[in-house]
């Protein structure tokens, strides 16, 4: 793309997503289902304004990337560890219900075998965007309820990070056992580089120069750049290099100031993020797969919230707060569509199983935010009286 066509592709993103906004407002809708529809309007299978989403894809995981930063500082190490200790069982145990459940409405539809745990695989997962962007920023600072989903979410991730390795080895014939082995080793490795840098560097120059706001904000989004990139390097995923990075000054004492500064800066990227979402949406390459998809997001869109709900209330958590949590965690995820386009590259599925989790996924994201929108608080409700920043 060249200079001109990236500002025209931004200014028919943004000028869209306000036309669009305003007009879900008006109808009290859900913001980001209109963003979403945008994509799948302007893109390449739309309209085809922007023919190539390539690029805006690409700024739009800067957005996942700060969204993660942002969630690890507010949350202390030791309180980190406690939470993943208590949410392993919840996260093991869905993790094998729902890939139970993916796998089997697969092969019902005659699916092959490879096809059918892909599709399984992908099932487990829930959305830590829509999970956390859906949250109030309260919730995330002071509330229990956000410690959990944090730490639910991202154990799954972890569990996708494995499965996109698995996968990646399945690719090139072997299983990365050795990979997988160094993926384990290289996490100490980079908490404790984390902790070190923090400690010895980061804190000085903050306590040094914290009146330079201009300042801050630049070693702020070079440190997490910088731990996104390191991470990807040791084969983790640049969100996991981020979230380190967030969790390693969570103590300092602009750690809030630090968050409220790049707020404006992840939502323009989330904006790019769910347009970009969209706009990958081919909808003529996913009609003979509508009928397994819309059973598929049925089934999850109605069993993961009982099935957490029930989850959290054998962990002891309450009646109110286990149900919320499961409504919140009740849909697919975008590691769903990042593992189904992989596997497709390598040429281990067919089209019809990446189409299927494809507009599964789309089908629960929708579902999803209008249940949690117009049921729950929110920072994007359409009822004032659910509208919590």
């Amino acid at each position: 793309m060249h200079s001109e066509s990236i500002v025209f592709s931004i200014f028919l993103v943004f000028a869209g997503a306000a036309v669009l906004a305003t007009v879900a407002l008006y109808a009290r809708q859900a913001l980001l289902v209109a963003y979403i529809v945008l994509g799948a309007l302007f893109g390449p299978w739309g309209l085809g304004l922007i023919s190539d989403a390539g690029l805006i894809q690409d700024m739009a995981h800067i957005g996942i990337i700060f969204l993660l930063f942002l969630l690890g500082l507010n949350l202390y190490p030791q309180k980190l560890l406690q939470l993943f200790l208590e949410s392993a069982t919840v996260t093991v145990i869905s993790f094998a219900a729902f890939g139970a459940l993916g796998f089997t409405l697969a092969y019902v539809f005659g699916f092959k075998l490879f096809d059918c745990i892909v599709v399984g695989v992908a099932t487990t997962f829930s959305s830590t965007i829509i999970g956390l962007k859906l949250l109030p920023t309260t919730v995330l600072h002071h509330r229990r309820m956000g410690e959990l989903m944090i730490s639910i979410l991202l154990l799954q991730d972890m569990f996708a990070i494995i499965a996109l390795l698995v996968f990646q080895g399945l690719g090139v014939g072997e299983l990365p056992l050795k990979n997988i082995g160094l993926l384990l080793l290289g996490l100490p490795f980079l908490a404790l580089f984390a902790y070190a840098f923090n400690r010895f560097v980061l804190l000085k120059l903050f306590a040094k120069f914290d009146r330079i706001q201009e300042y801050i904000f630049l070693v702020t989004i070079g440190w997490c750049l910088g731990m996104a990139q390191l991470a990807q390097s040791l084969g983790f995923s640049y969100e996991i290099g981020a979230f380190i990075a967030g969790v390693a000054i969570a103590t300092s004492p602009i750690a809030r100031h630090i968050a409220e500064s790049l707020k404006p800066l992840r939502d323009f990227f989330l904006v790019l993020f769910f347009f970009a979402l969209g706009a990958s949406f081919n909808v003529l390459s996913t009609v003979h797969v509508i009928v397994p998809a819309l059973i598929l997001a049925v089934l999850v869109i109605v069993l993961k919230p009982v099935a957490f709900r029930f989850l959290f209330v054998k962990a002891a958590e309450t009646e109110k707060l286990a149900w919320e949590m499961g409504v919140r965690l009740g849909q697919l995820s975008e590691f769903s569509l990042l593992m189904v386009f992989m596997v497709l590259e390598s040429n281990l599925i067919s089209s019809d199983a990446a189409s299927l989790v494809q507009l599964s996924t789309i089908f629960t994201f929708v579902a999803s935010t209008y249940w949690i929108v117009f049921r729950y608080p929110t920072p994007i409700a359409v009822s004032d009286d659910l509208r919590r920043d």
